[in-house]
């Protein structure tokens, strides 16, 4: 674990967060348990949500410090509450990886070490699934739609992160989903995966 980092990972509400998805609740709150154990396994990682259930589920994963959002603003908003001050590097990740390998995220802080700010793209070039920031920098996000121009706008240099990098498979529709599947679900998503109406058809393949 390199404890020089610090990960916030924003979780939404696991009953509504994933609409284009139509996943069930327990799919959706195991998809962000698998992107949050892939990241403890390389930080510290700050989880925030307005989900109890979540945050009791995210509390079991060592390395993990679970912020309370009262009311939820977006995915930025939400960054920003768990943001730690600046004296250390940080990141912020998207909470919907749910094939995330550990090495595939340690290597882009590694990477994302030696620059002020950094950004991976998502598998469509068009997303962002994880911004950096160096110690010292301010923090700033801009997640959303198009955010990887938006972040490089705000001065973000994009990581040479392979196509096929677990870090950029990032889950919103059930093309997504079987996508990222072919890469091999984390033990959480696989659980609840077979029994979803979206992965059902051959998506579910052991991590």
């Amino acid at each position: 674990m390199n404890l020089d980092w610090t990960i916030v990972v924003p979780l939404k509400a696991a009953a509504s967060g994933k609409s284009r998805l139509g996943a069930s609740a327990a799919l959706v709150r195991a998809i962000g348990l698998d992107t949050v154990a892939a990241a403890a396994a390389v930080a510290r990682v700050v989880v925030v949500t307005a989900d109890r259930e979540t945050a009791a589920a995210v509390a079991a994963i060592g390395g993990v410090t679970v912020v309370a959002e009262e009311e939820p603003r977006g995915l930025n908003a939400a960054i920003a509450l768990g943001m730690p001050a600046s004296h250390a590097p940080r990141a912020a990740l998207l909470g919907d990886l749910p094939a995330l390998r550990p090495d595939d995220l340690r290597g882009a802080l590694d990477a994302a070490a030696s620059v002020d700010r950094a950004v991976v793209a998502d598998a469509e070039g068009t997303g962002s699934t994880l911004v950096t920031a160096r110690a010292g920098v301010t923090w700033q996000s801009a997640f959303g739609v198009d955010s990887l121009a938006r972040h490089l706008a705000l001065g973000c240099v994009r990581l040479d992160v392979p196509e096929q990098s677990t870090l950029r498979r990032d889950v919103d529709t059930a093309a997504q989903l079987a996508a990222a599947s072919a890469l091999g679900l984390g033990p959480h998503s696989v659980r609840f995966s077979t029994g979803d109406p979206v992965s059902q058809g051959g998506l579910r393949r052991e991590a």
